[in-house]
């Protein structure tokens, strides 16, 4: 069992955000709760905060049970998942770090103690924690055979330059004294996040690993398959480019990121299909799965460099339950 020091004084918001995941959302509350109550024995101040970022509430009867173990909850009607990040930044004023994570992740024991503790131990401003997956099924035969969902592994306290906010630490001091927040341009195609800490570092900002602070991701079944990962892929591609022409410095770097980007991308449509051509003659499964998601990736790129946004997370009027952010 590990043994944690207090940590006096210090204030922390816990912010999962949320949009028409009632399911997901009553499953992770339980869980931050009792890590909250951890935090507290060690002298913090600790407030989970619900983010639902659908205008008509649906998340508020599911909340609502929790109020009472210090869980607050929060509408951002405007849709997008940056709009949610900026409210949590927003919410968490009287904070001193804020912690981001998914509706469809579960922390693992000592989760957000071993977040504060690298913070503390590293004197970083920001840390990101690890990510595995957890499946509802087989995966589909081609997309099993890429291994699409491999995460990256660190040893605790390597530097890194980038992260996503499914598992994410900051020390809002940092972000308020830089006046960082999330790049609404990104809220329906994803890449905020990416955005948010390539800036983070840029201004001086250390990003740490911890490797130790794990949550579970639950998949969905529509996760699964070739056309989720070459969508995934083509949108990663796009936003990848589009973030290094918004951290360009004016219009002459801009358009060496499009070159540059131009020049990438390529590579990547003609190498990764070549390989997919050659590797499928071969029946080398895994090559061929690799190289069609390199080339679906270099065209979301040329796709950036023309112009073209692709919104992942475009909102469809369906009903509560059925859409996922």
């Amino acid at each position: 069992m590990t043994t944690y020091t207090p940590i006096r004084g210090l204030a922390v918001a816990v912010a999962v955000l949320t949009f028409r995941r009632p399911g997901d959302l009553e499953a992770v509350l339980p869980h931050l709760v009792r890590q909250a109550g951890e935090l507290r024995s060690r002298e913090c101040a600790v407030e989970v905060l619900v983010v639902d970022n659908d205008a008509g509430g649906s998340a508020r009867q599911t909340v609502r049970p929790w109020a009472s173990d210090g869980v607050r909850y929060v509408v951002e009607p405007v849709p997008g998942i940056a709009a949610a990040r900026n409210r949590a930044l927003a919410e968490a004023h009287g904070a001193d770090l804020l912690v981001f994570i998914d509706d469809d992740e579960r922390p693992h024991d000592g989760w957000l103690g071993l977040l504060l503790d690298t913070w503390r131990s590293t004197g970083a401003q920001a840390v990101a924690g690890a990510v595995v997956s957890e499946l509802p099924g087989e995966m589909d035969a081609w997309a099993g055979a890429g291994d699409f969902l491999r995460r990256r592994r660190l040893r605790t306290g390597t530097p890194i330059d980038v992260a996503a906010t499914n598992n994410l630490l900051l020390d809002l001091s940092f972000v308020r004294r830089h006046g960082l927040l999330f790049d609404e341009r990104f809220g329906l195609s994803g890449g905020s996040d990416t955005l948010f800490t390539r800036r983070l570092v840029a201004e001086g900002g250390l990003l740490v690993w911890c490797d130790e602070a794990v949550v579970t991701d639950q998949v969905p079944a529509d996760r699964l398959t070739r056309e989720w990962v070459l969508r995934r892929a083509f949108r990663s591609g796009n936003t990848a480019v589009r973030v290094d022409v918004v951290l360009a410095a004016g219009p002459g770097a801009r358009t060496v990121a499009r070159a540059r980007a131009a020049a990438r991308g390529s590579a990547r449509l003609a190498g990764g299909g070549v390989r997919w051509a050659m590797s499928s003659l071969a029946r080398a499964d895994h090559s061929a799965a690799r190289g069609l998601r390199t080339a679906a990736r270099g065209a979301g790129m040329l796709a950036a460099v023309a112009g073209m946004v692709y919104r992942e997370y475009r909102r469809d009027p369906a009903p509560p339950g059925a859409a996922r952010r």
